[in-house]
């Protein structure tokens, strides 16, 4: 797939507020400072698309991107950032939990996973949650350029071992990297297929 328009549309608070579902969607989310906003510019090649903060947890609503006038980019509230507030933690589950539950035009969603690290237990608690909602998702293994040849072969299929028993399912995976653009094409095509399907 090639990307030839990319479009900020709209920052909603709740889904009721998002734009009209007449497109396919494909949300992207993760812990904070997983590396969301720099993957969607890398993907899009639009380096102003997502704003990057230095700060973690900056994205608290949901962002509506139009790709090639034909489906849409959803930039989802990072979560799991350990210096918010019990009150901004509720707010930002609040509005995850009420787009996957009312969103009616989600074809799939990424969710990112820092490749560097071992399986931490929010990220298990949310895939687990996708899976028995019948939510469809794949992973995206970030800031793999900063692992070493034989790292970037071992981790992914250790984390997915290491995870299958407690979700119950194998989850297919990309392993990315913004920096080098590492599994671009990979998550392009990926959201292509899909797209198709839906047309």
């Amino acid at each position: 797939m090639e990307i030839k328009s990319s479009v900020f549309i709209k920052s909603s608070i709740q889904t009721k507020d998002c734009p009209s579902e007449k497109f396919s969607e494909f949300a992207f989310i993760g812990r904070s400072n997983v590396g969301k906003s720099s993957l969607i510019n890398m993907l899009t090649q639009n380096k102003k698309l997502a704003k990057i903060s230095g700060t973690p947890g900056k994205t608290l609503l949901i962002n509506h991107f139009l790709i090639n006038k034909n489906w849409f980019l959803v930039d989802l509230p990072g979560y799991g950032y350990a210096k918010t507030s019990k009150k901004e933690k509720r707010k930002i589950e609040n509005i995850i939990v009420d787009y996957f539950t009312n969103r009616n035009s989600i074809t799939l969603t990424f969710v990112l996973i820092d490749i560097r690290l071992d399986p931490q237990r929010i990220d298990i608690e949310f895939m687990n949650w996708l899976f028995k909602n019948n939510i469809l998702f794949k992973i995206i293994f970030t800031k793999t350029d900063k692992l070493r040849k034989t790292e970037k072969e071992e981790k992914p299929s250790n984390y997915i071992n290491k995870i299958k028993n407690t979700i119950k399912t194998s989850p297919e995976y990309i392993v990315s990297s913004s920096k080098d653009k590492a599994g671009r094409k990979e998550i392009l095509q990926k959201i292509q297929d899909f797209n198709s399907e839906v047309i």
